[in-house]
């Protein structure tokens, strides 16, 4: 069996550190792609979703979000509380009913000022039946289950 010749083991350890160090510094392998990849900025400056790019992502509070340009992305960092939807992303109706339920980034509405993401286009219309009253509902219900996760409820 031969050994390796210690006068590489420096270069092996300073190898091993740079590999296992994050690119940017910081653990995102726990990063979760807000809004499933759609730019969260596109839904007011367009009145569309958009699907973002893996060239312009930005993290807030633990999620990624990925952007279609540079300018989206730059008005997300100025004000992201403005652009990320409403109950951490999760349908309305659900948190209305008490659910974390899935959301269609293609099925939402801005409701004075903040986005709403559903599960479908059914579920939203009954969302739509009563917005201010499930509205009121949702951010109680999010105020008590916002941490807890979805299979316990």
């Amino acid at each position: 069996m031969k050994l390796m010749n210690v006068s590489c083991m420096p270069a092996l350890v300073l190898f091993l550190a740079f590999v296992a160090t994050p690119a940017f510094g910081q653990d995102y392998t726990q990063s979760t792609p807000g809004i499933s990849g759609y730019d969260p900025v596109a839904y007011f400056t367009e009145g569309a979703s958009q699907r973002g790019s893996g060239y312009h992502v930005a993290d807030y509070k633990g999620v990624t979000y990925a952007f279609v340009s540079a300018e989206t992305k730059k008005m997300f960092e100025a004000n992201p509380e403005k652009y990320i939807p409403a109950y951490g992303g999760w349908c309305a109706y659900g948190m209305a009913v008490g659910k974390k339920f899935v959301a269609d980034p293609e099925v939402w509405k801005i409701v004075e000022g903040k986005l709403y993401l559903n599960l479908d286009k059914g579920i939203q219309g009954k969302w739509n039946q009563d917005i201010p009253g499930h509205i009121k509902k949702g951010d109680v219900n999010w105020a008590e289950i916002k941490d807890k996760a979805p299979s316990d409820l």
